[in-house]
């Protein structure tokens, strides 16, 4: 009897640490394929002209979704369009097709209920035996993913120890856009921790402030190299200098040539260091800003939605000596994506405001 097998993978978004379920195929389908199991299910069909048939049923299906209809096979599955826009006015053009259209496609009720019945489900063994860091944080800050080049990183997982010596393991800085630099100074290395200074390395531009950290080991004399990296970004403090002058400060960007966002002048009364946040809220589709403390779960500032590019001001919060900071969003789209592919919906960036008391 077949099966359909599975692998438990860690989740590295989780605290504590639990586990995710992933469909493991054992094998990929194509038309060829396809027409050949059909076939050898009914004999009296040729496979050529099954696979001329299921070419012209996917083109057939395509054409009725451009000529605007709707295609639902009984028992099977269901093909639709659906928008993802959001207009503010009533009379407000639409984006462009190839921003806004896509194409559902959906099994029926009875469909999955059969599937799920005849299915017989078979565990495979996790992956083989590599580094995995499961979390990082500075030590100094006591924030996660952070890289402070005056703090110590410490990052936890399992089967993470490696010989400082050899020179074919370690742990590596890379940033996402350029540098990357092997670390040399370690305060202590186990199998489930390791704590360092960071060495990190320089990227072309200061918006270009997002790094990923890897572990190299040997677990036997004449064992495989293994790499493990982490699956989140880490992410050093921005320096803003003359907060209110006409310079503008890169931020909340991950490897691209210009910023995303951009500081353009704001309000403070002393210099100060605090966190910008955004988030993509997917249900509204809109990007949400506001100012934190460096504390975990500390003060924030009122929040500012925004919904595409444009100058936003973001209120500074209670006790804070910036009381209003003037943002620029350069890439809306780009950011959303960002957020969306690469940091689960949520990017926080440290801010090292410089301003002279008023």
């Amino acid at each position: 009897m077949t099966t359909i097998q599975w692998r438990p993978e860690v989740n590295a978004l989780t605290t504590p640490q639990s586990y995710t379920v992933r469909f493991m195929p054992q094998n990929v389908l194509g038309y060829d394929e396809l027409a050949a199991e059909i076939a050898r299910d009914n004999p009296f069909w040729d496979a050529e002209m099954i696979n001329s048939v299921l070419l012209a049923r996917d083109k057939t299906i395509m054409q009725q979704l451009i000529n605007g209809n709707k295609v639902t096979l009984e028992d099977a599955f269901s093909y639709s369009l659906s928008f993802h826009a959001r207009l503010n006015e009533l009379d407000d053009p639409l984006p462009s097709v190839e921003d806004m259209l896509l194409v559902k496609v959906s099994a029926s009720r009875a469909f999955v209920k059969k599937v799920r019945k005849e299915a017989s489900l078979e565990r495979l063994p996790m992956n083989e035996k590599l580094p995995l860091i499961t979390s990082s944080e500075d030590t100094k800050l006591k924030l996660t993913n952070v890289l402070n080049p005056k703090g110590v990183v410490r990052l936890t997982g399992s089967d993470l120890y490696f010989e400082e010596e050899d020179p074919e393991c370690g742990c590596e800085i890379k940033g996402t856009r350029s540098g990357e630099i092997k670390q040399s100074t370690y305060a202590s290395i186990s199998n489930t921790g390791i704590l360092l200074v960071p060495d990190i390395p320089a990227q072309n531009d200061p918006w270009n402030n997002e790094y990923t950290v890897s572990v190299t080991t040997q677990y036997t004399e004449h064992g495989t190299i293994r790499t493990g990296i982490y699956r989140r970004r880490l992410r050093t403090p921005l320096t803003v200098e003359d907060l209110g002058s006409e310079t503008e400060t890169g931020i909340l960007t991950g490897d691209a040539v210009n910023p995303y966002v951009s500081i353009i002048g704001g309000t403070a009364s002393g210099s100060e260091t605090l966190r910008i946040q955004v988030i993509l809220d997917l249900q509204a589709d809109s990007l949400v800003f506001n100012l934190i403390d460096m504390k975990k779960d500390g003060t924030t500032g009122g929040e500012t939605v925004v919904t595409g590019n444009g100058e936003h001001t973001l209120p500074g919060f209670a006790g804070s000596a910036v009381s209003v900071l003037n943002i620029q969003v350069n890439s809306y789209s780009k950011l959303k994506d960002m957020l969306r592919n690469d940091y689960g919906s949520r990017l926080v960036d440290i801010l090292m405001i410089e301003a002279e008391a008023a």
